[in-house]
C-alpha cells in the first residue's frame, strides 16, 4: 500500500507503520474556509485504539508525486468504525482533495508517531497557542484535561473564526483571537503572567512550524517551564 510514496513511505515501512483505507461517507462545509469529512476507518480503531489528540497521516498526489500530512481524529467511535476529519481550506493537495471529496470516494491513511501522555500532576490552568488547522486537537485536548481551565490564543484574520466548531465552556475557557502578525508578540506579552498564577501549569502549542518552534524555545528557555509541562508540534509551513 505504501509503494509509490517515495523517501517518506519507505521511512515509514521502516518503522513499521500501519496503513488503511478511509471512506467518505458524508461531507460538511461548516464555513466557506473549514470543510469536515465523515469517514470509516477501514479497520484503523480496532487495530490502534484511540488516544486524545490522535492524528493520521493522509497521502494526496501532488502533480504525480506522493504528499502527506496529518490530520486529527474528531469523534472517533470505535464499535462504528467511524471518525470525521476537519480541513482548514487553503491553496494546496490536501485542501484540493478536501474540497471535491464526495461520499464513496477513499484515501489512504498511515499511523505512526501518533501519542498522548496526560500531564501529571494534573494541570491547573491549560495554556494553549493554536490556529483553525489544530483546532481539532485543541478541542480533543479540552475534552481530555475535563475540568481545568484554559486560556487559548487563537491566530485567525478578521471574522475568519466565525462558525467555526469550538468545543469550548465559556466558563472555564477564554479564547484569545489573535491575528498571525501579532501571535508571537500577544503570547509573550500575556503568557508569563497566567504561568505565575496558576500551580501546574501545562503549555501546548500548535502552530505554523517557525511559530510554533519560536515560542517553544522562548516558554522552555526564557520561561523555564519544564519539558515534561509542554507540547509543541508544527502543524503545517508557512509559504
Amino acid at each position: 500500500m505504501a509503494q509509490g510514496r517515495g523517501w517518506e513511505g519507505a521511512v515509514l515501512r521502516l518503522m513499521r507503520a500501519k496503513d488503511f483505507t478511509l471512506t467518505v461517507t458524508d461531507a460538511e462545509d461548516v464555513t466557506p474556509r473549514f470543510r469536515r469529512l465523515r469517514l470509516t476507518d477501514g479497520g484503523l480503531l480496532a487495530a490502534t485504539g484511540v488516544h486524545p489528540t490522535m492524528w493520521v497521516r493522509l497521502w494526496f498526489d501532488n502533480a504525480g508525486k506522493p504528499h502527506q500530512r496529518a490530520y486529527t481524529l474528531v469523534d472517533p467511535d470505535p464499535a462504528a468504525g467511524t471518525f470525521s476529519l476537519e480541513f482548514a481550506l487553503h491553496e494546496g493537495a490536501a485542501s484540493d482533495w478536501a474540497r471535491a471529496a464526495r461520499p464513496g470516494d477513499t484515501i489512504e491513511a498511515t499511523v505512526q508517531g501518533t501519542g498522548f501522555v496526560e500531564p501529571s500532576p494534573t494541570p491547573s490552568h491549560v495554556l494553549a497557542i493554536g490556529d483553525p488547522a489544530s483546532l481539532p486537537a485543541i478541542n480533543s485536548l479540552l475534552d481530555a484535561l475535563g475540568t481545568a481551565p484554559a486560556t487559548v490564543w487563537f491566530e485567525t484574520s478578521e471574522g475568519a473564526a466565525d462558525g467555526l466548531p469550538f468545543r469550548t465552556d465559556p466558563a472555564r475557557h477564554e479564547i484569545r483571537h489573535v491575528p498571525r502578525a501579532e501571535l508571537v508578540e500577544r503570547v509573550k506579552a500575556e503568557l508569563p503572567a497566567l504561568l505565575t498564577a496558576t500551580g501546574h501549569p501545562y503549555v501546548w502549542i500548535a502552530c505554523d512550524t517557525r511559530t510554533t518552534r519560536t515560542l517553544s524555545a522562548y516558554v522552555r528557555k526564557e520561561l523555564a517551564v519544564p519539558r515534561e509541562r509542554t507540547h509543541a508540534l508544527g502543524y503545517w509551513r508557512a509559504s
